[in-house]
C-alpha cells in the first residue's frame, strides 16, 4: 500500500502514519520472533527434540534423551555406528505396522503431504523418533572427553559413514523396515532418470531388511509426469536392482501414477484406506 498517496486522499495523514509506523514493527516482530524459532531449530537439539517428543503421548521423553547422547557423546566424529543406537530404538521401538508402511527416496515432499492427509500409510518421520529428529539443518555430535552435545563442527552427511547423523538415520530406518508386514509400499520419482541409487537408503538398507513370510509383497508407486518427454517408467534399470534386492519370495510389482493424481487424493482425503492409484 503507497501510504503518503492514501493518507492524502483520505486526509488522515496522522492516522496512516501511525498504522504504517505499526505495521513496520510488526513485521519487525514477526520476523525476530522466525529467526529465533530458525535459529532454535537448527542450532539445539535438546530444545527441539524435548518439544517435539512431548507430542506425543506414552514417551519417557528424558529417558529417550538420555538413550540418544549416549550413542555418541565421548566418542570420535566418524566413529558412531549405526548400532550406537540400538538402546535408543529399543526405548522406542517401531510397532509392527501391516499392509501401511510407506518407504521413499527422492519423493519427500509429495509423501510426507499424502500421508499427513493418508493416514493409511505411515512413514518413518511419522514415528516418534523420526519425527523427533527430521528437522531440516539439524546436526549433533559428540567429542571425546565430553558429555555434551555439540551442534557445530559436526562431520557432514558425506563426510564419513558413521558419522552420528546418518548413523541415526541408517538406524531408525532399519527398525522401520524391520516392523513392515504384508504389504509394503514405497513412492519413487519417475521424473528423473534414475529413481533409486546404489547409495540410497533404500537399496543399501531397507528393501534388505524385508523379509518373508512377514512381508508378502512389495509395490512401487513410480511418480510421473502427465505427458512429460523427460523422466522413466517401470522398466528403468534402477528398479530392476531393486527387484534383484528384493528377496525372491516377496511379491514386486510397479505402478506409473501421475502426480496430479495423487494431489487430488492429497486435497480430498478419501474417508476409507482405499488406494489413490
Amino acid at each position: 500500500m503507497d501510504c503518503g498517496e492514501s493518507c492524502v486522499r483520505q486526509k488522515k495523514r496522522r492516522c496512516c502514519l501511525i498504522f504504517c509506523v505499526a505495521s513496520v514493527l510488526l513485521v519487525v516482530v514477526l520476523a525476530v520472533v522466525w529467526t529465533l524459532v530458525l535459529r532454535q531449530e537448527k542450532g539445539q537439539v535438546q530444545p527441539v527434540f524435548f518439544a517435539r517428543c512431548k507430542t506425543f503421548t506414552g514417551y519417557d521423553c528424558q529417558a529417550l534423551w538420555d538413550a540418544f547422547q549416549k550413542a555418541y557423546v565421548q566418542r570420535d566424529h566418524c566413529d558412531v555406528p549405526m548400532e550406537a543406537y540400538d538402546p535408543l530404538i529399543a526405548a522406542a521401538p517401531v510397532e509392527p505396522a501391516c499392509n501401511t508402511v510407506m518407504l521413499w527416496s527422492k519423493t519427500k515432499d509429495l509423501v510426507h503431504k499424502f500421508t499427513e492427509k493418508n493416514k493409511c500409510f505411515v512413514t518413518l518421520e511419522d514415528t516418534v523418533l523420526g519425527f523427533v529428529l527430521n528437522v531440516n539443518g539439524l546436526t549433533w555430535c559428540g567429542k571425546k572427553g565430553s558429555n555434551k552435545t555439540f551442534t557445530v563442527g559436526c562431520p557432514k552427511w558425506t563426510d564419513c559413514d558413521n558419522n552420528p547423523v546418518r548413523s541415526f538415520w541408517n538406524r531408525a530406518s532399519a527398525a522401520f523396515a524391520d516392523a513392515a508386514c504384508g504389504d509394503v509400499t514405497v513412492m519413487l520419482n519417475g521424473s528423473i532418470d534414475v529413481p533409486v541409487t546404489p547409495d540410497s537408503t533404500l537399496r543399501r538398507i531397507e528393501v534388505k531388511r524385508l523379509s518373508p513370510p512377514r512381508v508378502k509383497s512389495l509395490t512401487v508407486i513410480l511418480v510421473i509426469q502427465e505427458n512429460s518427454s523427460t523422466g522413466t517408467n517401470c522398466a528403468n534399470a534402477s528398479l530392476k536392482d531393486v527387484r534383484k534386492d528384493l528377496d525372491r519370495r516377496i511379491k514386486y510389482k510397479c505402478k506409473e501414477v501421475i502426480e496430479s493424481q495423487i494431489q487430488e487424493c492429497i486435497d480430498s482425503p478419501r474417508n476409507s484406506c482405499g488406494p489413490c492409484w
